[in-house]
């Protein structure tokens, strides 16, 4: 994930500064120093850490922190107030005309997941109520129409085609009139990227503005290449001018450090982070969240938003009713395991929940884990899911051939099912009338 390296850095920082009864002004300049190398190792831009660290500096030697009972959380509030500031304070949603349809021009390098981005915005407004149509204006590239076109039936929305021998101008006002006609509100054009900034693309991305005159010019950006994506933010600012950024690929094995320094050097808010490859990976960019996250303090807000728009709520409230009484079966798991990765991958999920981060640490969470439980659970019969107890060495060993695992791994399986069925009882029992909005409604399984 994203910010994995940053946030063990913050952690161990923080750790050290917690441990401390009082802090010294020298023992808050160590921290910062700490603090500046663990920025830069993440890649974020020298200027941004430089003002950053000076910032908290400001704050962190006055009264506010050395007279304060827990200066150790002192500190690490001014950090966070800090970073919340850095990537922009508060959500920045889209803006929309008055006048319909409104018109988004998506714009950005080769490689950065541009096609792909543009359908995902498309699916997120259709949620939403909208109802966008999508626009192949890249008639460069080998495919890149057809790219459009495939993505665009699977979250059926149409797209608007001219072929690649017009000039991508007269596609994207021929797509506005489309629009205007079929009753289409949202209109987002999907310009032609190079594998780096020149002359020719940035000519033709001035005529199309200067032609359709967009609502919001979108830059999608690669968050995997690092400074290069301040870069590239920069440029384009500079010589299109851009409304907002969309930070790709941020569930990557990466150090993150563009999210951080895209907002300061340009100016401009990131409206969405895309975090996985499939089309529903897409969500706000809310700055105090992620600062939460790079910090290790979870992000339950959007877990809660997420488990809310893939879990289905009555499904929930029976599996909980079935751990109570302890009648959840396999069919029942499988179902629940069907629920979680509708919310992304294991590690995601554990990276929301508030100190989860530092308890698994150590603990490597395959989700090819998911598949070889679920292998399991179809190779055994309608009466044995309904019925564990039915489950005896001589059915273990065709469960185990029929699933392609060892049959220590169906044993250890049924065991974990079995302890995580009582320990769910007793847990469901202690939750009894708390937190009815919380969490353990959405996330029966999370025992």
């Amino acid at each position: 994930m994203a910010f994995e390296s940053l946030t063990d850095k913050f952690q161990n920082i923080f750790s050290t500064l917690k441990k401390k009864g009082k802090l010294s002004e020298q023992d808050v300049k160590l921290a910062l120093r700490e603090v500046k190398l663990a920025l830069l190792e993440a890649d974020v831009n020298f200027k941004v850490v430089k003002k950053f660290v000076k910032d908290i500096r400001e704050r962190a030697v006055g009264h506010e922190v050395m007279e304060s009972l827990t200066p150790g959380q002192q500190v690490i509030k001014i950090v966070n107030e800090e970073l919340v500031k850095l990537m922009g304070e508060e959500k920045s949603d889209l803006t929309f005309s008055k006048e319909s349809p409104t018109v988004y021009m998506m714009v950005g390098l080769q490689g950065a997941g541009k096609t792909t981005t543009t359908a995902k915005l498309a699916g997120s407004l259709k949620k939403s109520g909208k109802k966008p149509l999508l626009v192949a204006c890249d008639v460069y590239r080998p495919a890149a129409i057809k790219q459009l076109q495939v993505v665009g039936g699977q979250i059926d929305v149409p797209v608007f085609t001219m072929g690649d021998k017009n000039k991508p101008v007269d596609i994207a006002k021929a797509a506005i009139e489309s629009a205007d006609k079929n009753g289409n509100n949202v209109v987002i054009i999907d310009t032609a990227g190079r594998l780096h900034i020149d002359e020719d693309m940035m000519g033709e991305l001035i005529e199309i503005k200067e032609n359709i005159n967009p609502q919001e010019i979108l830059l999608v950006v690669d968050a995997m290449t690092g400074q290069d994506a301040v870069n590239v933010a920069e440029n384009f600012n500079e010589k299109i001018g851009i409304d907002g950024v969309i930070l790709t690929k941020l569930d990557g094995d990466t150090r993150g450090g563009s999210a951080l320094s895209v907002r300061a050097v340009t100016n401009k808010p990131i409206k969405f982070a895309c975090i996985g490859e499939k089309l529903t990976d897409i969500e706000v960019f809310h700055p105090e969240r992620m600062a939460s996250r790079i910090l290790g303090m979870g992000d339950v807000l959007t877990l809660i938003e997420k488990a809310s728009e893939a879990i289905d709520a009555k499904k929930a409230a029976e599996m909980e009713r079935k751990f109570r009484k302890a009648e959840f079966t396999f069919d029942d798991f499988l179902e629940q395991m069907q629920q979680v990765k509708k919310l992304g991958s294991i590690g995601d999920i554990m990276s929301m929940i508030p100190g989860m981060n530092k308890q698994m640490k150590d603990v490597e969470i395959d989700d090819k884990e998911l598949s070889k439980v679920e292998s399991m659970i179809y190779s055994m019969t309608l009466e044995e899911r309904a019925n564990p107890a039915l489950i005896n060495p001589s059915r273990k060993r065709r469960i185990a051939n029929g699933s392609g695992n060892h049959i220590q791994d169906v044993n250890r399986f049924i065991k974990q099912f079995e302890q995580s069925k009582k320990m769910m009882k007793q847990f469901s029992g202690m939750m009894k009338g708390k937190g009815k909005k919380g969490l353990f409604n959405k996330f029966p399984f999370m025992g």
